[in-house]
């Protein structure tokens, strides 16, 4: 079995409703994505010729669905009053509603399932809140 990784990361901030502790606040966080992806064979078409994946190709769909979330203020559905929400629009914030829970755990699977989307062979993606502190998620 063959496996390549690719990383990228963005900033961004979120909150935690619901929960009993510092996170409840609006906080950041530089968010760094390692999706590992796998193969079984080498390809053996010209251009890829004994490659799982071309990796430019692989960090560039990666990057595509990190930037999505760059410089923004995530949060769940539901989690904020619509005047909130409201607010937020008039004064022109990059916002993004998900409909999980953003902990690292969710992004983890969230970024495994965009990439298996892509059609990537995903053996796991990690997902980091702090330089020590991440989340996995694999099939």
């Amino acid at each position: 079995m063959y496996s390549l990784s690719a990383e990228h990361s963005f900033d961004a901030a979120h909150f935690l409703a619901e929960y009993n502790g510092k996170c409840r606040n609006i906080h950041g966080h530089r968010w760094r994505v390692v999706v590992e992806v796998q193969s079984e064979e080498l390809r053996e078409d010209q251009q890829q010729r004994e490659m799982c994946v071309d990796f430019s190709v692989l960090k560039d769909d990666l990057k595509e669905e990190v930037d999505y979330f760059d410089h923004t203020f995530i949060f769940e559905k539901n989690t904020l009053k619509d005047v909130t929400v409201n607010a937020l629009t008039e004064e022109g914030f990059q916002f993004v509603q998900v409909d999980f829970r953003p902990t690292a755990e969710n992004f983890a699977r969230y970024f495994y399932e965009r990439m298996e989307e892509k059609n990537y062979d995903v053996a796991f993606v990690k997902v980091y809140e702090t330089p020590n502190n991440c989340a996995t998620y694999r099939k």
